[in-house]
């Protein structure tokens, strides 16, 4: 540095610094730029593309309301076709996304078959459900009944199509994400048709707006009154009959972590019962909160429905 002048030093300084400076200004830019991707158009029936992981299964029925196909992905365990007059608990899995499909969150079966194969939890199905065009909710104005569908219709189907143990004590409900809202919304809503209840990395500061805006999500879109994880669960906190197992679960390192630990303290205000799962490290990704906790939440519905029903 010393055979430099100090000034011509200085000056290659701050002719690096402003090359730098447009270097991340274009980057920036570029960035702001990219057009966001393209969500593909919602569809009702959407077939698993290539092959189908070990158990899983794509199937429709005839929607009644809607007189059209609704498809649904379905995981049957190694013993289902073992042992031909044993029934089955279910766990209904709602995707997250908005829309989604009954294949977005397939992705987790292989992970739900090896715990199964390998003794690690007793054999139950799951049930990938198709949420509809704004994932979980019943929304009139784009004819997309997704709650009612799924309770009032798939259940139903699934119930009379396949050897379930057809009550409630034996049916789960769990999700991520927009799933893990819906699965918030609909636990709550329908407390007699679901004992164990496994919500997952939900949006609760969204539905906590949706609650004090009357409805209103953003500008393009308003739902009913205290139709909202926060109102359902006031509501049902009133009168806490049947009692619902819930285990809310959620990275530490998602976006939804804080507005999860404020909703399971709103819920301690409630008095709502509930355990949690926080998983270490993880963001805001099902697949990977599940590789992280997906036996200790599987086996949280295998406690529940053993406590009703004894060995199945």
């Amino acid at each position: 540095m010393s055979n430099v002048p100090i000034k011509r030093f200085l000056h290659i300084l701050i002719s690096v610094a402003i090359a730098i400076s447009a270097f991340n200004a274009s980057a920036q830019n570029k960035k702001a730029s990219k057009p966001k991707k393209k969500q593909p158009p919602f569809k009702w029936v959407n077939p698993i593309k290539g092959k189908a992981s070990e158990g899983v299964e794509h199937h429709t029925f005839v929607s009644p309301s809607m007189k059209h196909d609704v498809g649904y992905c379905i995981y049957l365990p190694p013993a289902y076709k073992e042992q031909p007059d044993r029934t089955f608990p279910v766990v209904y899995y709602l995707h997250g996304g908005r829309p989604g499909s009954e294949t977005k969150s397939i992705s987790l079966a292989p992970l739900i078959h090896a715990n199964i194969t390998k003794g690690d939890v007793a054999p139950m199905i799951y049930v990938f459900v198709n949420g509809g065009a704004v994932s979980h909710y019943n929304y009139p104005e784009k004819n997309s009944m997704g709650e009612d569908v799924f309770v009032k219709e798939l259940i139903p189907h699934i119930d009379k199509t396949w050897r379930t143990i057809a009550k409630r004590e034996a049916r789960g409900l769990e999700g991520f994400s927009q799933g893990g809202r819906g699965t918030t919304r609909i636990m709550f809503k329908h407390p007699k048709l679901f004992s164990s209840c496994a919500p997952g990395g939900a949006g609760h500061a969204t539905e906590k707006r949706i609650s004090e805006e009357n409805g209103k999500e953003s500008e393009h879109l308003t739902f009913a009154p205290e139709y909202n994880t926060y109102d359902l669960a006031r509501v049902y906190a009133k009168n806490p009959e049947p009692p619902i197992n819930i285990l809310v679960h959620v990275g530490n390192k998602g976006f939804n972590y804080e507005n999860n630990l404020a909703y399971m303290e709103f819920l301690k205000t409630l008095k709502i019962k509930h355990d949690h799962i926080i998983a270490d490290g993880a963001p805001h990704s099902a697949k990977i909160i599940f590789q992280k906790e997906g036996l200790n939440i599987m086996k949280f519905h295998e406690k529940n429905f053993m406590k009703a029903n004894g060995k199945w």
